[in-house]
């Protein structure tokens, strides 16, 4: 997935400024995706130059304009080429197993830390989720129900994670 992408995704949900998309990342599609405010703001640009989306500046009293940015027809027909697409294999990174792959030199403590910091970011990731899932409901809508299936997938993820790590843990600690 590109940046590109998820903005435009975001857009179609929406027109919204800057500051707006950054909050909107945030609150929805963090738990899969993220962006900080700088690579919005490029995107934002490009998609603009790209005639993918549009700017309308609102003057604002004693303050900067806003400037909302809008999709175009080119910018959802480029939306729907990506959607209906196959999903390219994301090549996976993680820190965290590299560091518990090259472990084995660590004396034992410092492996049971290791495992004992990725628990408390795993169930910090898991909380965060589940308070998403609480706020959230259950959905009413397909389109509701589909993007909370993305907030199942993470938990689901996360729940196997915190598993995993409890069999290391047994083993390992």
């Amino acid at each position: 997935m590109s940046m590109k992408h998820a903005v435009l995704g975001l857009l179609d949900l929406s027109p919204l400024t800057g500051y707006d998309l950054k909050k909107s990342f945030d609150e929805t599609v963090n738990h899969f995706w993220s962006g900080d405010q700088a690579q919005i703001y490029r995107t934002l640009s490009a998609l603009v130059n790209a005639g993918l989306a549009e700017v309308e500046v609102v003057p604002q009293e004693g303050r900067p304009a806003r400037k909302i940015h809008h999709i175009t027809d080119a910018g959802r027909a480029e939306l729907d080429r990506w959607l209906t697409a196959p999903a390219e294999p994301a090549p996976e990174r993680s820190e965290f197993l590299a560091k518990l792959f090259f472990s084995p030199r660590l004396p034992d403590d410092a492996v049971a830390d290791l495992l004992s910091q990725r628990r408390a970011a795993a169930t910090t990731a898991w909380e965060t989720l589940r308070a998403l899932e609480a706020a959230e409901g259950t959905g009413t809508t397909r389109a509701e129900r589909l993007r909370l299936s993305t907030l199942s997938n993470g938990l689901a993820h996360a729940r196997a994670e915190l598993d995993w790590l409890e069999t290391m843990e047994r083993e390992f600690a």
